[in-house]
């Protein structure tokens, strides 16, 4: 049976509070422990923050839906809660592989406005550009939410792409 888009919504909020205590943790950590890591962000070049950005935020956070959501784990913490998982379109555990290209493209829409902010704070004026990528940005996020609550699965763009789909279990 599929998963409705609100408790998909809510098993991604439960992950969500695992992923503020990790940025919780990551700033003290460059507060009190490693205060260099803040020349990454402070100063340093547009790729250098954006690449500092990635490394310490999208990917790990991108590893723990892998590994967790994949053969490897098969559910995230919010999903094991709401007894939701993701399988493939025959229904079987996702590989490693076909969970990294789902996430990629689930978070796709969360890197680029990354580089949106980044793009504003180095101060950017062309306007146009701003207004283009912000407007496919949010463009991109409102498909993914219309996916995932009108089609007939239930599957955003990202799971029709990956050939996934959200179960309940």
């Amino acid at each position: 049976m599929k998963a409705s888009f609100i408790l998909r919504l809510r098993a991604f909020l439960l992950d969500y509070v695992l992923i503020i205590f990790y940025l919780i943790a990551l700033l003290l950590l460059s507060l009190f422990v490693i205060p260099d890591l803040q020349h990454f962000f402070n100063g340093a070049s547009l790729f250098m923050r954006q690449f500092a950005g990635f490394m310490l935020v999208t990917f790990p956070v991108s590893l723990y839906f892998i590994l967790s959501d994949s053969k490897i784990g098969r559910q995230s913490f919010g999903k094991k809660k709401l007894r939701i998982q993701v399988v493939d379109i025959n229904g079987k555990s996702v590989s490693v592989l076909r969970m990294t290209f789902r996430t990629f493209l689930k978070f796709l829409p969360w890197e680029l406005s990354h580089f949106f902010v980044y793009q504003i704070t180095a101060g950017n004026d062309n306007t146009a550009f701003l207004i283009v990528f912000g407007a496919l940005i949010y463009g991109l996020m409102l498909l993914y939410i219309l996916t995932a609550v009108f089609t007939k699965d239930r599957q955003s763009v990202y799971d029709t792409i990956a050939k996934t789909k959200v179960i309940k279990v």
